[in-house]
């Protein structure tokens, strides 16, 4: 995999350049989705912002959602332990309130309402935020760990890779259980196939990245 040194601004700007060339043709939406994918230590909110700020500055109406938003009540994360890998993996994230709140929405003939999070892990509680209409032509932004391998109807997709050993150190102790799950996630998965773009993040100053599959 051949990557080249990019600040996180100019991936912004190549990335919202992409989704403008992605905008016309008789089978798009009325919505666009971006996933940013990557463990949490690979800290996807930092480019979603840059995105985002970028999009927005076209003119582009943006709605950012944080996966972790669609975390699962504790009672069901933890049904098998608080640090068991395979409940991470499948059970954590709830995936089918992303298709009916977030995905489910921004679906050609979908309405636009969208739900910006529903679960607060940290008070185990519904957040009870407010829907947000996105308007047509808006650009969703959906950004955590684990995302591919739904099917998630992202139009646009990016990797955020961290070494193994950059994913160890950068990982908070208390989260380290999670990280067979990360290795496992890269060998069923295989994100970086199914990203239009693979970033490569060990020291967070110096990105480098693939560029944009055509």
């Amino acid at each position: 995999m051949q990557l080249e040194a990019i600040t996180w601004q100019r991936m912004a700007e190549r990335l919202a350049g992409r989704l403008e060339d992605r905008s016309e043709g008789p089978d798009r939406g009325p919505w666009q989705r971006v996933g940013i994918d990557g463990a949490p230590a690979a800290g996807t909110d930092v480019l979603a912002d840059r995105l985002a700020e970028e999009l927005r500055g076209r003119g582009r109406p943006v709605l950012t959602v944080p996966a972790d938003g669609f975390l699962r009540p504790a009672s069901l994360r933890f049904e098998f332990g608080r640090q068991d890998v395979d409940a991470y993996l499948g059970g954590w994230y709830d995936t089918a309130a992303l298709w009916r709140e977030v995905f489910g929405p921004t679906d050609p003939g979908g309405t636009g309402r969208v739900l910006p999070d529903l679960w607060d892990p940290a008070t185990d509680r519904a957040t009870r935020s407010p829907y947000v209409e996105l308007p047509a032509g808006g650009v969703l932004i959906v950004h955590g760990p684990l995302l591919f391998g739904h099917w998630f109807p992202f139009d646009l997709g990016v990797h955020i890779r961290l070494s193994p050993g950059a994913l160890a150190r950068r990982t908070e102790e208390s989260a380290r259980w999670t990280l067979p799950a990360f290795a496992r996630y890269e060998a069923e998965t295989d994100p970086a196939a199914a990203a239009d773009a693979v970033v490569r993040a060990d020291d967070p100053r110096h990105p480098a990245w693939t560029g944009l599959v055509d």
